[in-house]
């Protein structure tokens, strides 16, 4: 295998806490939140840009994913978040462009990719948890600010005459709104296609009465309302949640992981780096001792449950990957631990999934698995003697683009499927992972979740849960074969080739988003027009303008 050279980088840690908070200011008053944006100009990740205007970047989302999830999970008598800005006639004016332009092709990919996944998270959090958010825009609200806003169940603007929303990325830089604005507009706030065709293309954006008869926001009031009228339906938009105002939140401590070059270590997730190779093995294990007996239990154990522990892990994990180690290409699933105890979990879930705590706690695991699927990696999952693929483990594996189980009559090697395999971990796509991979047959879902005890290897192949099942003699030799194959085809069509395989069946919101948009704007950001010596992108802000092939592809 060639040796790769490996270039320098930051090193994203996206662990933060309300102390830390350089950009977000975070206020409690009874059932609702204020979540206010204060952008400091010189905080960026990097020195080569300021953040004016309460532009953002990386460093600044992170942060907003962190308030989102504590807000979640340690303050469940909010039952509305109100998202403002704490600058005079100011509200977002969206991402860095100076940071855009400056960075990698990549970094700009995953940037948008992370800031879709968390105003995704946002909207999680209205459908599934009855927290309800208000944009309480007051001030220039352009591009991925608007973005922030449209993620929001209402959006109210200020009428001062000068504040208006827009999405100036075609007209300014030749680029898409990379955190599915467009997409939102005529999906989620039905924008008429003409009238999202002519905002889209106007950098100044839309104004008061105009911006609400076109739908872009829900109302306008004068300043001198202003304040009043988002306290009101604030509190009418609480007054829809069901979440409890009486309950006791959890803290979210630091997970506190060992870095080091090439391996990672937390208390349920492992991570071993071979970067000669350009693979990682990220093994996962299992719950360890009883399954709680209640749900005082769980709230006693507070983020050292094993299901909000394990997979805080396994996100934080699968973000340093994406953004740390892009020369990683390939990751490798493993799991170790007592099948058992890992059916007896998830039975727990189930059976008490509408208690707050662990409603958030699986919808926590649906959001980390789904972050799996959108990472452009290859994975493969490894299914050995010892291995935990049962239950909500084995969703791993029906994630991973192929599954090699070891089919050794020496030895007992089994996987098996319980109720959080049938509905509680839902892909973008609306479906289960079970549902996506038997498009073809839907009866199969029902067939296999019916089935009785585990599948041993030639059981999961005839039902088609494992893609190969080789057997000790030929084990080693397949699945290295199989991983150095892999590594030796080209990152880019890879990454094309499995988006388009991982999400069959019905198309979405949140599909058209990373289908269609990140595809889009990932070929956008490597097109002369955005970011050659005159594009768009890379004039902004100089002196000179734009110059454009104005030949259609």
């Amino acid at each position: 295998m060639d040796t790769v050279t490996r270039t320098s980088k930051p090193n994203v840690s996206f662990e933060t806490a309300p102390d830390r908070y350089k950009h977000w200011k975070l206020a409690f008053d009874g059932p609702v939140a204020t979540l206010s944006m204060d952008v400091q100009e010189d905080g960026g990740l990097s020195p080569d840009y300021r953040l004016k205007l309460n532009s953002y970047d990386l460093g600044v989302d992170i942060e907003l994913a962190d308030a989102i999830q504590r807000i979640r999970f340690e303050h469940p008598e909010v039952r509305a978040v109100i998202i403002t800005s704490l600058k005079e006639r100011v509200f977002c004016a969206g991402a860095n462009i100076f940071m855009l332009r400056g960075s990698t092709h990549a970094w700009k990919v995953n940037f948008c990719k992370y800031t879709n996944e968390t105003r995704l998270a946002i909207e999680d959090a209205s459908q599934h948890s009855g927290l309800k958010f208000l944009a309480a825009v007051n001030g220039i609200c352009a591009g991925g600010g608007y973005e922030l806003a449209l993620a929001c169940d209402e959006i109210v603007l200020v009428d001062d005459g000068n504040s208006a929303v827009s999405l100036p990325e075609t007209p300014l830089l030749g680029v898409l709104p990379g955190t599915g604005g467009l997409t939102r507009v005529v999906d989620k706030r039905k924008v008429r296609r003409d009238l999202a065709d002519c905002f889209g293309t106007i950098a100044e954006g839309v104004k008061g009465k105009r911006a609400v008869e076109w739908r872009l926001v829900d109302a306008a009031y004068p300043t001198s309302q202003f304040k009043q009228r988002i306290s009101e339906r604030a509190t009418a938009l609480a007054a829809q949640s069901d979440r409890p105002l009486d309950a006791a939140g959890i803290r979210l401590n630091p997970l506190s992981p060992s870095l080091q070059d090439s391996s990672w270590k937390y208390s349920c997730v492992e991570v071993e780096i071979e970067h000669d190779k350009r693979v990682a093995t990220l093994t996962i294990s299992g719950p360890e001792g009883e399954t709680p007996r209640s749900v005082e239990e769980v709230v006693a154990a507070g983020d050292q449950f094993w299901p909000l522990r394990a997979f805080r892990e396994l996100d934080d994990a699968l973000l340093r990957l994406r953004l740390n180690e892009s020369l990683i290409g390939t990751v490798v699933l493993k799991t170790r631990g007592e099948q058992t105890a890992m059916l007896a979990m998830d039975e727990f879930l189930v059976a008490h999934a509408q208690h707050w705590l662990i409603r958030e706690i699986i919808h926590l695991m649906k959001r980390t698995l789904k972050r799996l699927d959108l990472t452009s990696r290859s994975f493969f999952a490894l299914i050995e003697p010892g291995s935990c693929f049962a239950g909500t483990l084995f969703e791993l594996a029906i994630a991973a683009d192929r599954s090699y189980m070891l089919d050794d009559p020496d030895q007992e090697n089994a996987i098996a499927l319980s109720g959080m395999n049938g509905g509680p971990l839902k892909m973008s796509n609306g479906l289960t992972r079970l549902e996506t991979r038997f498009l073809a047959d839907a009866q199969q879902v029902n067939a296999v979740l019916a089935h009785e005890g585990p599948f041993d290897p030639q059981d999961a192949m005839d039902a088609g849960l494992i893609s190969f099942a080789p057997d000790d003699l030929d084990w080693d030799d397949e699945v290295r074969l199989a991983i150095e194959g892999r590594a030796a085809l080209s990152p880019d069509a890879l990454t094309a080739m499995e988006a388009n395989l991982r999400f069959a069946g019905p198309e979405t919101m949140e599909t058209k988003i990373f289908g269609r948009l990140t595809a889009w704007q990932n070929w956008i950001f490597i097109r002369p027009n955005a970011v050659g010596d005159k594009g768009a992108l890379t004039a902004y802000g100089s002196q000179s303008r734009p110059e454009f092939d104005y030949n259609r592809t």
